[in-house]
C-alpha cells in the first residue's frame, strides 16, 4: 500500500475533528483567543445551537491586515516566540491558546469571516474562508476602536457526516451556555454577554479582581445562595497555590454539575478533582450527594502539561499527588473552620415546607349542623360534636414538651468565642441565649431540642447531633492511637491485574496506617495478613479490589477510608443519645455547647443538617406579622 501525502484541506479537516467537536468547542477556542488578546468585554451570539451562526466579538488588541492573512494558516500563532537559540518552548505556556489550529480548523469545515481593527490603527480589514478556500484581505467597517469580530456560519457544512453526530439544538445551546459560564468563572474581571437565537441569555458585568469579585461572579452563575454558604480557600504548598470557594456539606446537589477546576486560568476537566472531592467530603456527604465547589490552581507552567489534547480540555501535572493532597487538605481545613455552621438554605427550605400546609382553619372537619336545626342548637345539640372532634385529636392530653425556666443572667462578654476560649468562671453570670446555638428551653417529642437565641429559635435533632459528636471523638482517637488491627488466622491471597497489584503494594505503608497489612505475593497477587479490627469479619478480596480500583481512578485508597468511616458512623449511631430519651436542661445545654466547639457538627454523617435555625423575622413572616 503506497504512502500518500495528504492535501492541506484534508489535514485541516482532520484537525477540525479533534479541535472542533461541536459548536461549544468552536466558541471555546474563539473566546480563548479573545482573552489572550487582552479583551475586557466579550459578546457571543449563537443561532440554531451554534450550527447556523456563531459570532464572537471582543475589544482586544485586534489584528492588522498582514496578521489576518497569517491567522487562518495552520500552526501560525502570536503566542509562542523563539528564544535566543531559535527554539520554541512548549513547557512554559502562559496563554490559553498556543497551537494555532482553531481558526484554520473552523475555516475548513464552515464559512468563517474575521473583521478586525488593530489597536492604534485607523483602518479595519476582513478576511473570508469558506470550506478551506481562503479569500483576500479587504477593507472593512468595524464598530469599535479596536478588537475583532469572528463570525462562523453553517458549521460542518463541508463535512456533512459530522452533522449526524450533533445533538438537538437545545442540547448544543446548553453546552454553549455552560462553556461561557466556565470561561466567565475563570476570568471575573472580563464582562461576558451571551445571546441564543436572539434571546438575551447571560449578562455578566466585569467584577473586581480578587476573592470578593470572584465570589460575586460565582454567585451570579451558581446561584445567589452560593455566596452565603461558601467557604473561602487559600492554601499554598511547594509553589502551588489553591484558591477558590467550596460549599458547606449541607449545601449540596444530586449531581456533580457544579464542580469546577481551573488551572492557571484555564477551565479543565480532570478526574483528580473528583477523587479529591470524594476524599475531602467523605465524612460529611452520602455517596449520592455532591458538593458545590470552584477551585483555582496557580502554579509554574513547567509543573503542568497543557499540550495533552488538541482541545486543551485536559492537563497533566508533574506531581499529581502534591496537587491532590493540596486540594484535600485545603478543603478539609476550610470545612473544619466552618465549625457547627449549616447552610442557610436549611431554614428557607423549612419555611417553604411549612407555608403550604399552614391554614388558619382547624385541621379537623368542622361539625355539621344538626338535623333538628336551630332548636337543637339552643339545646346544646352542636356542642358535643365540637367536643368530640377536639378530644379525638392525638397528643393533646400527653406531655409533648417540657419548658425550662429562664434564669436571670448578665450579658455574655462580647469577646467570648465558644470553643476557642475557656468559658467564664461560674461566678460570672451571663445569658446563654448569646451563644450561637442559644439556650435550651424545651424538649419536644423527646427527640428535638428547642433553643432560644437572641434573634430566633434553634431546633436540634438530639440523636443526629450527638452521633456527629461521638463520631468526631472517634476520629480523633483513631488519629492519635492508630487503627487497631486483627491478624488473620490464614492470610488471604487476592489475585489482581499485575499493574493493580503493584499499585496496591506501593501504597502498603499508607494502608498499614489504616490497619490493613498487605505484601506482594508474586506478579498479579497480594497477600493480606492483617485487617482493621473495626471491620470485623469482612470480604477481604472485595475490599482489596475496591482499593485497587480507587488507586487506579483517584490515586487514593478511598474504599478503605470510607469503610472505616461507615463502621465508625455505625458505632457512633449506637453510642449516641437516642431519640425518645428525655434530657434535662443541663444535658441539653451541654449538648449545644459541645456542638459549638466541635467541627462539622452542623451536619450528620450523611450530610443532613443536625439543627435548623429560624430567625425571629422569618417566624413573624410565617404568621403574617410582617
Amino acid at each position: 500500500m503506497p504512502i500518500r501525502r495528504l492535501p492541506p484541506e484534508t489535514v485541516n479537516r482532520i484537525a477540525a475533528g479533534e479541535v472542533v467537536e461541536r459548536p461549544a468547542s468552536a466558541i471555546k477556542e474563539l473566546v480563548e483567543n479573545a482573552l489572550d488578546a487582552g479583551s475586557r468585554s466579550i459578546e457571543v451570539q449563537a443561532d440554531g445551537g451554534g450550527l447556523t451562526r456563531i459570532l464572537v466579538a471582543d475589544d482586544g488588541c485586534g489584528l492588522s491586515a498582514d496578521e489576518l492573512a497569517l491567522a487562518i494558516e495552520r500552526h501560525a500563532t502570536s503566542k509562542l516566540a523563539p528564544d535566543d537559540a531559535g527554539d520554541y518552548d512548549l513547557l512554559h505556556i502562559h496563554t490559553l491558546g498556543f497551537r494555532g489550529e482553531a481558526l484554520p480548523s473552523i475555516g475548513s469545515v464552515a464559512r468563517l469571516s474575521i473583521s478586525s481593527r488593530a489597536k492604534g490603527a485607523a483602518d479595519a480589514h476582513a478576511i473570508l474562508v469558506e470550506g478551506g478556500t481562503v479569500g483576500p484581505v479587504t477593507p472593512s467597517g468595524f464598530p469599535g476602536p479596536h478588537g475583532a469580530r469572528v463570525e462562523v456560519r453553517d458549521l460542518f457544512y463541508a463535512t456533512p457526516a459530522r452533522l449526524k453526530f450533533m445533538k438537538s439544538e437545545r442540547s448544543e445551546a446548553l453546552a454553549i451556555a455552560d462553556e461561557i459560564k466556565r470561561q466567565a468563572m475563570a476570568h471575573e474581571a472580563v464582562s461576558f454577554a451571551l445571546d441564543l437565537d436572539g434571546r438575551r441569555t447571560l449578562r455578566l458585568p466585569a467584577e473586581s479582581k480578587g476573592p470578593e469579585g470572584r465570589l460575586a461572579r460565582l454567585s451570579s452563575i451558581m446561584g445567589r445562595e452560593f455566596s452565603d454558604n461558601a467557604l473561602e480557600i487559600d492554601h499554598e504548598r511547594e509553589g502551588v497555590r489553591l484558591t477558590g470557594f467550596a460549599g458547606l456539606p449541607t449545601f449540596n446537589r444530586g449531581n456533580s454539575a457544579h464542580q469546577y477546576l481551573f488551572v492557571n486560568g484555564r477551565p479543565v476537566r480532570d478526574r483528580l478533582l473528583q477523587g479529591a472531592l470524594r476524599g475531602a467530603y467523605a465524612d460529611f456527604l452520602a455517596r449520592d450527594r455532591h458538593p458545590l465547589v470552584a477551585l483555582y490552581l496557580d502554579l509554574d507552567p513547567s509543573l503542568v502539561d497543557v499540550n495533552v489534547h488538541p482541545a486543551k480540555a485536559e492537563v497533566r501535572f508533574r506531581d499529581p499527588a502534591l496537587v491532590r493532597g493540596l486540594i484535600v487538605g485545603g478543603l478539609r481545613h476550610a470545612l473544619a473552620g466552618a465549625g457547627h455552621r449549616a447552610a442557610t438554605t436549611v431554614a428557607s427550605d423549612t419555611l417553604s415546607n411549612l407555608r403550604p400546609g399552614w391554614s388558619p382553619q382547624p385541621s379537623y372537619p368542622p361539625p355539621q349542623p344538626s338535623a333538628q336545626g336551630f332548636s337543637a342548637w339552643q339545646a346544646g345539640g352542636w356542642a358535643p360534636a365540637i367536643a368530640a372532634a377536639t378530644q379525638s385529636l392525638p397528643g393533646l392530653t400527653g406531655v409533648s414538651a417540657r419548658a425550662e425556666p429562664a434564669p436571670e443572667w448578665a450579658p455574655l462578654p462580647q469577646d467570648y468565642t465558644p470553643g476557642l476560649q475557656e468559658a467564664p468562671p461560674a461566678s460570672v453570670a451571663f445569658d446563654p441565649v448569646d451563644f450561637p446555638l442559644g439556650a435550651a428551653r424545651a424538649q419536644v417529642h423527646e427527640t428535638y431540642i428547642v433553643a432560644q437565641t437572641r434573634d430566633g429559635v434553634v431546633i436540634v435533632d438530639q440523636h443526629a447531633a450527638h452521633e456527629r459528636l461521638v463520631y468526631e471523638q472517634m476520629k480523633v482517637q483513631m488519629e492519635g492511637g492508630g487503627v487497631a488491627r486483627q491478624v488473620l488466622l490464614l492470610p488471604e491471597v487476592v489475585e489482581l491485574d499485575p499493574a493493580e497489584a503493584e499499585r496496591v503494594v506501593a501504597r502498603s505503608p499508607e494502608l498499614e496506617d489504616m490497619g490493613l497489612v498487605v505484601e506482594s505475593f508474586g506478579p498479579g497477587a497480594v497477600l493480606v495478613r492483617e485487617t482493621p479490627a473495626l471491620l470485623g469479619e469482612t470480604d477481604v478480596a472485595g475490599l482489596i479490589r475496591d482499593i485497587a480500583d480507587d488507586l487506579s481512578e483517584n490515586g487514593q485508597a478511598l474504599a478503605l477510608k470510607e469503610r472505616l468511616a461507615e463502621v465508625c458512623g455505625t458505632m457512633a449511631c449506637h453510642g449516641s443519645v437516642r431519640a425518645g430519651r428525655r434530657l434535662t436542661a443541663p444535658e441539653m445545654n451541654a449538648l449545644l455547647r459541645q456542638m459549638e466547639a466541635t467541627p462539622h457538627s452542623g451536619q450528620c454523617n450523611h450530610g443532613r443538617p443536625t439543627y435548623v435555625e429560624l430567625k425571629l423575622a422569618d417566624i413573624e413572616r410565617l404568621f403574617g406579622r410582617r
